[in-house]
């Protein structure tokens, strides 16, 4: 990849369905309705949706319900899970829900899969019922999940109707070296959290493609990197717009979770020094300006990771803004 043309690359959309200040989650889904829209008509190649749970600030807690909303409103682009977090559900249960999402939309959804619970420990609790379950028995529950995907056999008792037989694609989803390992061990597309975990996306990246295993689901190492994308006019409308982003990092390093914050024009004042540091660490991955400063943030960031495929997401207050910024990124991979 030395010389790269970003219309070689699929692009895609992570949407974590934040509400804004003031407003209710059901205006958050709606500004949903509105992207993957407009996401499906600009060619954007698949549409995610993450599970979280107890945050006042994403609506996306029943992922399976929105995917399928989102599945219906479309008609050609690729809807899933960036993604649902396994230790949160019993297998059966994620392998009926998605096999009757692949029955209803056959062909369009994909399900990446998570360790961790995307929560906070009193709400892991109220999740789940079994108390001995959670991370430590993820790779066993992937395993388990595939097997109700699997053509049943005749003596098999559990079998997941709508599910088996179907061929739904599986991402593993990390932000360490242990989803990395996991991934190269069974074989499946790995997808890594570099919009929130920066630090260890190329170490990451190493480590799956070096141990990677042969597959019935992918014969070579297949990646995809995350990244905050916000395009805009101009440099300067980008940085503004971003700052709803900084404001909500800000708010997690202080230990406080927060709505989507209106833009403001400058930062400063806002943060000292330290967590000015830590916020911009944490938003290393990410491309923020005019359509072309996007496309050399977004060239280097591809020719640094060798990523097959790009997932953007942003925090961008404003819907006509956020639904601006789709339109002048398609136009780079659209090119």
């Amino acid at each position: 990849m030395d010389q790269l043309n970003l219309n070689t690359v699929p692009f895609s959309l992570l949407d974590l369905c934040f509400v804004r200040e003031g407003e209710e989650p059901r205006n958050a889904l709606h500004d949903t309705r509105e992207m993957a829209i407009l996401a499906d008509e600009l060619g954007y190649s698949r549409y995610w949706l993450a599970e979280h749970h107890n945050v006042q600030g994403i609506a996306s807690a029943a992922t399976s319900v929105v995917i399928g909303y989102v599945a219906g409103l479309t008609q050609r682009i690729r809807v899933g899970a960036g993604g649902i977090m396994l230790p949160n559900h019993a297998p059966l249960v994620v392998a009926e829900q998605f096999g009757t999402l692949e029955a209803l939309y056959p062909g369009r959804i994909d399900l990446g899969l998570g360790r961790a619970p995307g929560t906070d420990p009193l709400t892991i609790r109220a999740l789940r019922r079994d108390r001995t379950s959670g991370a430590e028995s993820f790779p066993d529950d992937v395993r388990e999940l595939q097997s109700y995907f699997q053509v049943s056999t005749p003596d098999q008792r559990v079998r997941a109707v709508p599910g088996e037989g179907m061929d739904i694609p599986l991402w593993m989803l990390g932000s360490s070296g242990f989803s990395a390992q996991l991934a190269s061990e069974l074989g499946l597309p790995f997808a890594f959290a570099s919009h929130f975990a920066p630090e260890h996306t190329l170490a990451a990246f190493h480590q799956y493609r070096r141990d990677f295993r042969p597959s019935k689901s992918i014969s070579k190492p297949h990646t995809m990197v995350s990244v905050n994308v916000v395009v805009a006019n101009t440099d300067a409308e980008a940085k503004q717009l971003f700052t709803s982003a900084q404001q909500g990092v800000l708010s997690l390093i202080r230990g406080s979770r927060v709505m989507l914050q209106a833009p403001i024009e400058s930062m400063d004042g806002v943060w000292n020094q330290a967590e000015k540091q830590q916020v911009d660490r944490l938003l290393s991955y990410s491309c923020v300006g005019s359509p072309e400063t996007v496309r050399n943030s977004l060239t280097n960031i591809l020719l640094d990771t060798q990523a097959d495929e790009v997932i953007t997401t942003a925090r961008i207050y404003d819907l006509k803004a956020r639904l601006t910024s789709l339109q002048l990124l398609a136009s780079l991979f659209r090119a």
